[in-house]
This record gives C-alpha cells, sequence and structure tokens, in this order.
C-alpha cells in the first residue's frame, strides 16, 4: 500500500523551481488541450510566475492568453510505484512589458528543446499551488 500525502506550499513551490519541463492544460473551442513545454519560475515585485515560450499561432498563443491555466510538473517511479506531482493555476498573460521582458533576458529565459520559432512568452501568476507525493505505506 502506499500513502498520498499532501505536500506543503513550500515544498511544491521548490520542487516548481527545480524543474525544467512541465504540461500545460488550457481550454479551447474543441476541447481542453494538454501542452508539453520548457519552463522556468521568474519573481518580481508581484511573486512568482511559470513562464514558458510558445508560438502565437499556437494553442497557447491562441487560447492562453486571458484564460484560466493550470500548469503540471511530476516525476514517477514505477518500479518502487512512489512519485509526486505539483499542479498551478491561474490567468494567462503575455509578458510584454520592459519589466517582464528585463527579467527574462536576465537569463531566465526557457529554452525550446524542440525546433522552431517561438518569440511570445507566457506567464502563469499563479493563484493556486498544491501536490501530493505518493511513498511506501509504513504500515502493511
Amino acid at each position: 500500500m502506499r500513502d498520498l500525502l499532501e505536500m506543503s506550499a513550500v515544498e511544491c513551490e521548490e520542487r516548481l523551481r527545480a524543474g525544467k519541463v512541465g504540461r500545460m492544460a488550457v481550454s479551447t473551442p474543441t476541447g481542453p488541450h494538454i501542452v508539453p513545454l520548457n519552463y522556468v519560475v521568474v519573481d518580481d515585485a508581484h511573486g512568482p510566475m511559470v513562464v514558458v515560450r510558445t508560438a502565437a499561432y499556437s494553442l497557447l498563443g491562441t487560447y492562453g492568453t486571458g484564460s484560466m491555466l493550470a500548469f503540471q510538473i511530476d516525476e514517477i517511479e514505477a518500479e518502487s510505484e512512489q512519485g509526486w506531482s505539483v499542479e498551478v493555476r491561474g490567468r494567462g498573460e503575455i509578458a510584454y512589458t520592459l519589466r517582464d521582458t528585463g527579467l527574462l533576458r536576465a537569463g531566465h529565459t526557457p529554452e525550446p528543446w524542440a525546433a522552431g520559432h517561438r518569440s511570445m512568452f507566457l506567464k502563469l501568476r499563479w493563484t493556486e499551488i498544491s501536490g501530493r507525493r505518493l511513498r511506501e505505506s509504513d504500515t502493511l
């Protein structure tokens, strides 16, 4: 048996900051889509945010701006049947102000692994953060 444990907001944010790849959920007129991508966590005067690069004509570029989004990262160990997952939710915004681009140019730019032109930065300043981890139970 495995125990499902809720993680604190601090533990969730630590894991989020340590990651590089996650999945963004976006709702479109044809239904929800999950988009895997690289990301960084950037801080400004208003707090932390997840920043991703995308193309303006992509699903995220078209439907992510101004929409409620969910972003999720995880690590699963199939052999031991253990792992964890962190999710943040908030409204997507284009990072286009001088302050935004200054933060991104200061070495906090997510670099896509896939080929293609991705000049749009989408930021998700989370209003909710949660996480759970699955570990081996202490009892039989």
